[in-house]
């Protein structure tokens, strides 16, 4: 009984694992970031989101392993930050785009017929 007891407190006191679902998770993130090109609309989000990573990585080598998964899941979330900032820059882009392209429709159309508003 005794031994089933010590053997139960050791498997609690092994050394925690490091995250690497997180770490590849951001690592995932970041590349899917880069392969949309955000660094044109998001690059302070997207900076962010490779030094979190840095130091993630930093974390997993100094034996930090829950400072690391913090970091790898913080990481993650600025790379998907980074995507959805730039998504939302290049919609605003194209509906300004859009606009202008109505403005100049009924400027021609008010010339046309004469009427102004």
């Amino acid at each position: 009984m005794a031994a089933a007891g010590l053997f139960a407190l050791s498997g609690c006191a092994s050394t925690p694992q490091p995250p690497t679902q997180a770490l590849q998770a951001a690592q995932s993130a970041i590349s899917n970031a880069e392969q949309a090109r955000v660094a044109d609309y998001a690059s302070a989000e997207l900076a962010t989101a490779r030094q979190k990573l840095t130091a993630a990585n930093t974390a997993v080598r100094n034996g930090e392993v829950v400072a690391a998964e913090y970091l790898a899941v913080e990481s993650r979330m600025h790379a998907e930050l980074a995507l959805a900032r730039a998504e939302e820059l290049k919609a605003k882009a194209v509906n300004d785009d859009m606009q202008r392209s109505i403005d100049t429709l009924k400027q021609e159309m008010q010339r046309a017929t004469g009427v102004r508003r």
